[in-house]
């Protein structure tokens, strides 16, 4: 794909010049959607690719992760996951979620089904409206319970290497977990997994290929100043690596500032002096290799306790026997003091001087091999086979932005301050989209778009350039990606 992609045609004659600082999920497809409407978009990133953040792992189709949050968010996050698989189907794992209840959990399985029903609702109510909604599966087969029966039915089959019903999926999880651990029924859900690395790739390949966008990588900004007598900004950069003793500043005026930095979306407010109450959460998953490894494989989430020694237990499959690890906690995935708040004095919480050492820097090694080890023993106790597991790689980490003060905030997508500066608050990739479209109405509130220009675009996705991204070249790249990062290729692959 290059800047003469025959699809690329601009909808709108708007001369508002927008700059999106932060390059990440929210960043990128904020500015694909603004890009592939024909308006001057720059993506100004520190780092020296795209999305390159917290680690991303799981749709969230439903939230069905979290028993915590409420209705309303995960209905949320059942639509906004379903347009995202419209918008990035190339970045979609399409096998379904099985929930389990350890005997050890104080919940019943029972106590999921008032939820899922109103899930199930929601999506036929969807697809009903648009046909193509239907990104799940059928919606009668949103969930299904399998009782210990059903499952003691499939300890003798066969592994299936492709599926061609949802039991197909359960027959490894049948052969290999402790099934004595568990509650029944057990849970499976169509909440699909989603790759970090062929998200990049296709905002990268996308990007190229729209004449709108203009992407400054190794760029950081220093400073935003509103221009006197206007609404506007002038933003100032720097390149990194800073090697030159007096780096070259760079001033840039922009109308409309997008302020998608992720974790550090508090220092960017800090510049324009904007008050925000913001959580920053500091968090790891970890990549293990399994090579005995056979069968098909569905993500499994062991319900838990958070924080304690006994909390979720997550396995994401990829390609070729390789996993992400999440175990919820204090010795695998969450860190002691790893929750932070902003403060009267600063947007930007302050997380300890040794998180920010390890995204910066890198891990110390000994850490990364005892964290490893111990997700692959959380994982372990519920899949005995799985402790001949190997350390694959470096952490997948980063720190995850909380905006206000509920720690369980799930779904969010934007907040706004004064007039022409918006922050992208997501918390889950698939907000991001959601965030792109508040974001639009802003503009057109703002006077920058002529509402009735917009039109129907403002209800409607239209990503024609990052549709037009081929299976091939979005594996190509992607993996080039996992390459640079120095993280298995098998995680830049599609199951």
């Amino acid at each position: 794909m290059n800047k003469t992609s025959k699809a690329y045609q601009p909808l709108l004659s708007s001369k508002a010049k927008i700059a999106i600082i932060g390059g990440g999920v929210a960043g990128s497809t904020i500015a694909l959607r603004f890009a592939e409407l024909g308006l001057d978009t720059t993506l100004i990133e520190k780092g020296p690719s795209l999305v390159n953040g917290p680690p991303i792992c799981h749709l969230h189709a439903g939230g069905n992760l979290y028993r915590e949050i409420c209705d309303e968010q995960c209905l949320t996050l059942l639509k906004q996951s379903i347009d995202t698989v419209k918008v990035y189907p190339q970045s979609v794992n399409i096998r379904p979620t099985v929930i389990a209840l350890p005997k050890t959990d104080n919940g019943q399985p029972e106590d999921l089904l008032p939820r899922l029903e109103k899930l199930r609702a929601k999506y036929s109510e969807l697809v009903a409206q648009d046909s193509r909604n239907k990104v799940l599966g059928e919606p009668e087969n949103y969930f299904k319970f399998y009782s210990r029966t059903e499952l003691d039915a499939l300890l003798d089959l066969p592994l299936p290497k492709t599926a061609k019903n949802d039991s197909d999926w359960l027959v490894a999880f049948a052969q290999h977990v402790d099934l004595d651990s568990l509650k029944f029924p057990v849970l499976l859900v169509q909440e699909y997994g989603l790759s970090a690395f062929r998200f990049a790739a296709i905002a990268s390949l996308a990007i190229e290929g729209l004449p709108s966008c203009h992407l400054q990588t190794n760029k950081q900004v220093i400073a935003i100043v509103q221009q006197k007598n206007s609404l506007g900004w002038q933003v100032s950069t720097q390149a990194l690596p800073q090697h030159q003793q007096s780096p070259t500043i760079i001033h840039q005026h922009f109308d409309y500032v997008i302020n998608a930095c992720g974790f550090k979306s508090g220092e960017i407010d800090d510049m324009v002096s904007a008050k925000r109450k913001r959580m920053v959460e500091f968090k790891a998953a970890y990549v293990a290799h399994w090579p005995q490894c056979q069968g098909l494989w569905p993500e499994i989430v062991f319900y838990g306790e958070r924080g304690t020694p006994q909390g979720m237990a997550q396995l994401t499959p990829y390609p070729d026997g390789y996993f992400q690890l999440h175990g919820m906690t204090q010795d695998i995935t969450l860190f002691d003091q790893g929750l932070v708040a902003s403060s009267l004095e600063s947007a930007q919480p302050q997380l300890a001087k040794r998180f920010i050492e390890k995204i910066d820097k890198k891990w110390p090694e000994q850490l990364v091999h005892n964290r490893t080890l111990g997700s692959i023993e959380h994982i372990a106790q519920f899949i005995s086979a799985f402790s001949s597991a190997e350390v694959a790689a470096k952490p997948l980490f980063g720190a995850q932005q909380i905006p206000g003060e509920d720690a369980d905030l799930r779904a969010a997508d934007v907040s706004f301050y004064g007039q022409h500066y918006a922050r992208a608050e997501i918390v889950k990739a698939s907000s991001a989209l959601a965030a792109g479209d508040a974001i639009l109405k802003n503009l057109v509130d703002c006077g920058l778009i002529a509402a009735l220009e917009l039109g129907r675009y403002l209800t409607e996705h239209y990503f024609p350039v990052s549709q037009q991204c081929s299976e091939i070249e979005v594996t190509e790249r992607a993996i080039m990606l996992a390459k640079q990062r120095e993280y298995p290729i098998a995680l830049a692959k599609n199951l």
